[in-house]
């Protein structure tokens, strides 16, 4: 098997990723079809982000959504007023639809414009899919781009934490996160390299993937952003659950 491998920043990670509208409409499809199918429970707390339920979860991509019209156009479009009233078949409904004109814009801007956009949608997308216990895709055109979003917020913990490089890897594929030579290399299943780099992954559970020395260097840099790791795991690692055709 040849092996990739990628400097975070540089453009040959460009050839994997596929353009933000694209990675934008697919995920809103994808949540789409996961939430009109029956679930045991309704409204179930999101265990990656317990401050939201399935529902509080979806109001926020709509008002993101909502938003992201606003900046790219220049033109504000309001959340819908009734949002906190609406049921989840109404939010997915009005996130379709303002999503529909995000993609137009996402389109016309084209280039990295919209990369924060869809590694959130595609993030809380997977979030959605432990929420309610639905299998991991094994492909995900939003993957690429969204991945390269959290490496570079990674690599910039990295740098300003003081830390040497570190290399992260799936095998086929291989990131260098940081300045210089790598001085360690991260193997995981790419799904949990990811989800640790989101903040969905615990310390415990991160040091438990395969290093080929310690981790708690580098454990501090995975907090950054946006993204702080819980301090107990609110998800199994992807080994243990099964990946959608």
């Amino acid at each position: 098997m040849d092996t990739k491998l990628y400097e975070v920043g540089t453009p040959t990670l460009r050839g994997e990723r596929v353009p933000n509208h694209e990675s934008y409409r697919y995920v809103r499809g994808s949540v789409l079809e996961l939430l009109r199918a029956p679930r045991v429970v309704e409204d179930p707390v999101v265990p990656s982000c317990p401050e939201w339920t399935l529902r509080g979860l979806v109001t926020h991509l709509v008002g993101v959504a909502a938003t992201s019209i606003g900046r790219l156009s220049g033109y504000p479009s309001a959340q819908p007023s009734s949002s906190s009233d609406m049921d989840i078949p109404e939010l997915l409904a009005a996130w379709d639809r303002l999503g529909a004109e995000v993609d137009v814009l996402l389109a016309e801007r084209g280039g990295r414009t919209g990369s924060i956009l869809a590694m959130d949608a595609f993030t809380h997308e997977l979030d959605i899919r432990y929420a309610i216990g639905a299998a991991l895709p094994r492909e995900h055109p939003a993957f690429a781009g969204a991945f390269e979003v959290l490496a570079n917020g990674f690599a910039a913990a990295v740098s300003d934490h003081g830390l040497p490089a570190l290399r992260l890897s799936t095998v086929s594929t291989q990131w260098i996160v940081g300045d210089g030579a790598p001085a360690a290399t991260l193997t995981a299943d790419r799904y949990d390299l990811y989800r640790s780099l989101a903040g969905r992954r615990s310390h415990a559970q991160i040091t438990a993937l395969d290093w080929d020395r310690g981790s708690h260097r580098w454990l501090p840099a995975f907090t950054w952003g946006p993204f702080t790791p819980p301090a107990t795991p609110v998800e199994p690692v992807t080994g243990r659950l099964r990946l959608s055709s």
